[in-house]
């Protein structure tokens, strides 16, 4: 069977390129189909896949600032051929399942409908720090470009959602049905490495939509130790407001990742994620997670056995659970033996078994 996959803009390493990584051990020789490409910032992992790139990755700004060509992406997307592929996987946050396959089978793993489009879509532009007139035009297309999806969402025959939750909002927005099949967490890589010591554990992209800045006042309050991993628009901002209990690591590769996990007595997660491998990591090293009660958290955090929840997105709700949050209290081997339910080679056998059953139904007629 040869395979086709489908990433919208592979210019950066999170959630959704763990899953990209996945599906390339699962089916090594696809070809990946990428409206934007930037071998520096994924570190060169994804360059020894065969690709094929939209157009927009040749524009001037592509690289820098991608989000400005938001109005052609539905047509970019639209121009992948796929006439010597059997089959087609679109990994999609946004416009990859928009793919016209020409009868191919086709299966979305669906991180989130559209969030920019179907989730408060003003209240999305004005957390973000884009120029005045690049919110103005913004705000005059997203209509189309929604329209443009929901219909997008019926090119699939058959969709994956990463969590429950996801779940809901595929059937709520889109009106499809799905399974679910939960993020991949790589156990092997992410397991307990060195002793506790006194600091609480945050990592993230930092953008307004994480809410690092609601962690970094509250333990501003506090006086708690705190480290923070990640870069991205807020981070200059984050560090003039923070005090001296607050390091700033940046980017941080998955070894000292899994060290920072394991030494924190907390990992802080305080975004409504659609599902959220990072507290499944910090749970795989054995630690604890204090999460906002929203989203994939409740799917992968049993509240006092793996970590607990503050209520509102608020540094006064946090600040809350952190003083009465005992580190004692929880068992690093319990916590673990929770999250090795999620591991890799589970998430990897449950989606080759549904592409194959799929192809074989579908290759019948």
């Amino acid at each position: 069977m040869k395979i086709a996959l489908v990433h919208e803009f592979l210019n950066q390493l999170g959630g959704a390129e763990r899953v990209l990584q996945n599906l390339l051990e699962i089916w090594p020789d696809a070809t990946l189909h990428l409206l934007i490409y930037d071998k520096q910032k994924t570190l060169g992992i994804f360059e020894a896949y065969k690709k094929r790139l939209s157009f927009l990755d040749r524009l001037p700004f592509a690289h820098s600032h991608h989000r400005w060509l938001l109005p052609l992406m539905p047509w970019a997307v639209e121009q992948f051929k796929f006439e010597e592929f059997d089959a087609v996987i679109s990994d999609s946050s946004s416009f990859a399942k928009g793919v016209e396959t020409g009868g191919r089978l086709h299966i979305c793993y669906c991180h989130t409908p559209t969030r920019f489009l179907w989730t408060e879509p003003q209240d999305y532009l004005a957390s973000q720090p884009y120029p005045g007139f690049v919110k103005a035009i913004a705000g005059f297309i997203l209509p189309f470009i929604r329209r443009w999806d929901y219909k997008a969402a019926s090119h699939p025959h058959f969709f994956i959602a990463n969590s429950v939750n996801v779940q809901n909002r595929i059937r709520k927005y889109y009106n499809r049905d799905s399974v679910v099949i939960q993020p991949p967490v790589d156990t092997e890589l992410f397991h307990p490495h060195g002793e506790k010591e006194n600091y609480f554990f945050v990592a993230s992209r930092l953008e307004p939509y994480k809410k690092i800045e609601l962690v970094v006042r509250a333990f501003n309050d506090l006086g708690l130790p705190l480290k923070v991993a990640g870069s991205g628009t807020t981070s200059v901002r984050l560090r003039a407001i923070a005090r001296s209990n607050i390091e700033f690591l940046g980017r941080v590769s998955d070894e000292e990742l899994r060290q920072r996990y394991s030494e924190a007595l907390a990992f802080i997660f305080p975004a409504e994620e659609d599902a959220g491998i990072m507290p499944l990591e910090a749970q795989a090293c054995g630690t604890p997670v204090i999460a906002y009660r929203a989203g994939g958290a409740l799917e992968t955090v049993r509240e006092g056995v793996t970590g607990e929840f503050f209520d509102r997105q608020t540094p006064e709700a946090l600040k809350t659970v952190l003083k009465d949050f005992d580190p004692k209290k929880y068992n690093p081997q319990v916590i673990r033996q929770h999250a090795l339910q999620f591991d890799k080679k589970i998430f990897q056998q449950k989606i080759k078994s549904f592409v194959e059953e799929k192809f074989k139904k579908y290759a019948r007629g």
